[in-house]
């Protein structure tokens, strides 16, 4: 049993010893019955909040109007407690929450009124979708299945409990857990929830950003990203939430580079081949790289003499990822590594023919390991030539790191000694002599500073 399972299971176990009704709940319960490990645990009880802050001192209760109280394991130093604290939770932070019906969702998220409840049955009736409805006692093992859970897991489908636009009206972000889970399990949408989706789907744009980006990246990085965004076509959502990809449809390329298809089926190639890697996801910028880096293509688009072309679809596709991260809200760190997947993912084709010098600050690039694998995507979802990708990975093994970020030669203050006076001409010479130095034509002190007395003349 992992730390996380036992922390729960004690949690249920406190909670009956004092007369309150417990159970496993929710994503959990579904993940253990498919033999899947649960991210996290999460607990219903006939508990109110408050008893249950009495019963773990150690509480924090995130959402306490709602019926959620945090439960981290104990700990002297209370640093998971710290994270609860700020609304997040660690792994073994267990949630538990009160039974409760819930009455009017006018922001499209929360509840107006909330009702605490004894019944299992009516607390389940709130819930999303019936893979997701379902207790389980620790226990014994038994589940308790009121809206036909286990039903639908062995079918493989994803049904919405009860009437699917209600549950849809409740929390709009709904929609797009669905094509996750689907995506996720391989499982099919019921018709009903799916015509629901397909009707609602413009009511997506009254979820917040943030939550919409979180979706989204989950979708692309748990390993079904084609069949997540295939799903979003489908139900109307992409062009909604990401007009930009949708415009990718029918975008036609020259078949002597791009045999696949047009530019959205090219791409649905690049997620298709996103594996994740050994901590069980891929890297969010890595993946939000593959879906955008070609974001370019359908407004440059044009049919030349020759054949079609993209002129400067990098530095407009550059453009307008990075309204796409500003729009859905990214770190500053994130939006400049998925912005520089974009602006760089054209560069391998000249890289058997760069300088020395150009190679290996091309080389150096921060997270150059996801710029390599994205150009590996790209190559393997069009033409499946792999001889760039080869040599700059040969290139990246054999050149010593301190001959790709070697430490400079001189500095500023050099220049100042030497009687130059400071301006923006000291980056230029600085510049000259790095070049210099990553060629292998300068290795000292001294022959830097005859280089630019020579070169550049007081």
């Amino acid at each position: 049993m992992s730390n996380a399972k036992q922390h729960a299971a004690e949690i249920v176990r406190a909670l009956r010893d004092r007369g309150h009704q417990a159970y496993f709940a929710g994503g959990c319960v579904r993940d253990l019955l498919l033999s899947r490990e649960p991210a996290d645990y999460d607990v219903a009880t006939d508990a109110t909040p408050r008893q249950v802050m009495q019963i773990f001192p150690q509480t924090f209760a995130v959402g306490e109007q709602f019926g959620v109280v945090l439960v981290p394991p104990a700990e002297p130093s209370g640093a998971t407690g710290v994270l609860a604290r700020h609304g997040e939770r660690g792994k073994e932070t267990v949630e538990v929450a009160t039974f409760r019906s819930d009455v009017g969702y006018s922001d499209g998220r929360h509840p107006d009124e909330v009702r605490f409840s004894k019944d299992p049955r009516e607390d389940v009736q709130r819930r999303d979708f019936t893979i997701n409805g379902m207790m389980l006692d620790p226990e014994t093992n038994e589940s308790l299945d009121f809206v036909g859970g286990r039903e639908d897991l062995k079918a493989g489908i994803v049904r919405a409990i009860g009437d699917p636009e209600r549950r849809f009206a409740e929390d709009k972000l709904r929609m797009l857990r669905a094509v996750r889970f689907a995506a996720r399990f391989d499982y099919q949408i019921d018709p009903a929830t799916m015509a629901a989706i397909q009707k609602l789907a413009p009511q997506i744009r009254q979820v917040s950003c943030e939550r919409v980006r979180e979706e989204l990246t989950k979708m692309l990085t748990e390993g079904q990203a084609r069949r997540a965004f295939e799903l979003l076509d489908t139900t109307g959502l992409l062009r909604q939430v990401l007009p930009e990809i949708s415009a990718m449809k029918g975008v036609e390329q020259s078949p002597d580079y791009h045999p696949e298809g047009d530019v959205f089926v090219h791409t649905l190639l690049l997620l298709e081949k996103l594996q994740p890697g050994g901590s069980g996801s891929i890297a969010k910028t890595l993946a939000w790289g593959a879906l955008l880096h070609d974001v370019g293509k359908p407004p440059t688009f044009r049919v030349a003499p020759d054949r079609i072309r993209f002129d400067g679809h990098v530095e407009v596709g550059v453009k307008m990822a990075a309204e796409i991260c500003r729009r859905l809200r990214f770190s500053n760190h994130e939006t400049d590594q998925i912005l520089a997947l974009v602006d760089n993912h054209m560069r391998f084709a000249d890289v058997q023919r760069m300088k020395q010098s150009t190679l290996k600050k091309f080389l150096r690039l921060p997270a150059f390991d996801e710029h390599l694998e994205l150009h590996r995507l790209d190559c393997l979802s069009s033409h499946g030539q792999l001889d760039a990708y080869d040599y700059s990975r040969e290139q990246l093994h054999s050149i010593p790191p301190e001959a790709i970020r070697p430490t400079p030669l001189i500095t500023g203050r050099d220049l100042i000694e030497a009687g130059y006076d400071p301006g923006p001409r000291f980056k230029e010479v600085l510049a000259a002599v790095e070049d210099a130095q990553l060629e292998g034509r300068l290795a000292s002190r001294e022959a830097a500073m005859e280089y630019v007395r020579r070169e550049f003349p007081l």
